[in-house]
């Protein structure tokens, strides 16, 4: 059973994280402070002031409240705390509620990594248009031939010429071959190429890219509906792995997203990117409470190193660095 990149975060990785997060950390932290200011104990207005922190960041209201009645809960017994003190708590909190184990080790164990041992291991990557779903094809196309995987990309967003073309020029800066058709070809026939010629190539992992209509567009879920069906007479238990990338920066509507894809369609992991341009980048945390689905990647720059396996644990520490 192989996985792809280890959980364990390297130091420059976490550089990138800190400085990717930086505008959402800032928001948060400066709100807390002047929450705090002047205060001798935690009342309900600095309470209210936490709060307004974290929806402010796009934490969401559930998840939001949920933190404000573990945090009522922990300063019950201890009214007084400084900054500090109530960062650290926060901070468990925030961990508590992601299923944090206090050993360091995540209660989802592997659940963040992609288990290939099914060849190939076939991807279906969905999402509205503009959220960055085609470059962050791109950048793990990218990332697991440089981990040693045969690569071949399948471009079925044939609605957009601009989607394919992003899509090959991602091929080429990869080094790995892509499946394409005619504009307006059926996109379900160009997965069924892919994952044909993927099989007789004897390729590792499969990408594809799906159409990225707007979310509450019924045909555009049936058509996510064919294109599984289609490729399981190549390969019967694909797509291994459907993964819906959101992004990050529209907060709430992320929210939106993903509630009419996971009611829609199968998802087994979601990708939140564009985390270093916005103050939104609570809306991790929010989503990953929220959904029983795995945030697996986060994207917190425009290299292709900056497209990150979540790691919750780093996250939360980031926040609080």
């Amino acid at each position: 059973m192989a996985f792809f990149w280890q959980k364990k975060k390297t130091e420059t990785e976490l550089e990138t994280l800190d400085k990717g997060l930086q505008k959402t950390k800032s928001s948060i932290l400066d709100k807390i402070a002047r929450a705090v200011a002047g205060k001798s104990r935690v009342d309900d207005e600095v309470l209210d002031g936490i709060e307004d922190a974290l929806i402010a960041s796009d934490v969401g209201v559930d998840t939001t409240l949920k933190i404000i009645d573990m945090l009522e809960e922990r300063v019950a017994k201890d009214k007084y705390m400084n900054v500090a003190e109530l960062h650290a708590i926060l901070k468990e909190e925030m961990a508590s509620l992601l299923n944090i184990s206090p050993d360091g080790a995540d209660e989802d164990g592997d659940a963040n990594v992609f288990d290939f041992s099914k060849k190939p291991y076939v991807i279906m990557v969905v999402g509205v248009n503009g959220v960055g779903k085609t470059t962050t094809i791109g950048k793990l196309a990218a990332r697991l031939k440089a981990s040693g995987k045969k690569v071949m990309l399948g471009a079925a967003d044939t609605f957009r010429a601009a989607a394919v073309d992003q899509l090959v020029i991602w091929s080429e800066r990869a080094g790995v071959p892509i499946v394409k058709q005619a504009m307006g070809s059926d996109p379900a026939s160009v997965a069924y190429d892919t994952v044909k010629s993927a099989v007789a190539n004897d390729i590792d992992v499969v990408l594809i890219d799906t159409a990225g209509r707007l979310h509450n567009k019924i045909n555009l879920m049936n058509e996510l509906t064919k294109i599984r069906n289609v490729m399981r007479k190549v390969v019967p238990d694909a797509p291994h792995e459907v993964l819906l990338v959101l992004d990050g920066s529209t907060g709430q509507n992320a929210f939106m997203q993903a509630k009419e894809f996971t009611k829609a369609t199968d998802i087994t992991a979601m990708a939140v990117t564009k985390l270093d341009g916005t103050a939104k980048g609570g809306v991790v945390l929010g989503i990953a409470d929220q959904f029983n689905i795995p945030v697996k990647f986060i994207g917190v720059g425009e290299k292709i190193e900056d497209l990150q396996i979540f790691d919750k644990r780093s996250f939360v520490d980031s926040l609080f660095n």
